[in-house]
């Protein structure tokens, strides 16, 4: 199972980004290899517009199953749905500490963005 998590960092020890399509990076933990990556946003951090889609189509490209955020906006929502990932909001602490919620079922699969657009 591989977990994608945005992060205001590049490390399992950095600070979980309550912002999806606007986060510094995504973190992709490999479950079976016990491996992380980080993948820079950079490029969507500051985009005028559009960032939760690029973001979410970025991350449909990475092969993960689960995408675990803060929280998540209606566009970039939908498109991770059409892609098939599951999607968790309202993680807090580490990258480390949501992976373990998640693991652990205190982090709950959700069907709708719990933002507004442009948030």
């Amino acid at each position: 199972m591989k977990i994608c998590v945005t992060s205001q960092g590049a490390d399992p020890s950095a600070a979980v980004d309550s912002r999806f399509g606007r986060c510094p990076y995504f973190l992709i933990y490999d479950d079976d290899a016990e491996t992380f990556t980080a993948i820079d946003n950079a490029n969507n951090m500051n985009a005028a517009g559009g960032a939760g889609v690029q973001s979410a189509s970025r991350v449909a490209e990475q092969g993960v199953d689960w995408v675990v955020s803060g929280h998540i906006g209606p566009k970039a929502m939908a498109v991770l749905d059409a892609a098939g990932l599951k999607v968790a909001v309202g993680a807090e602490g580490t990258v480390a500490d949501a992976i373990a919620a998640l693991k652990a079922g205190g982090l709950q699969q959700v069907h709708e963005a719990d933002r507004p657009q442009h948030w």
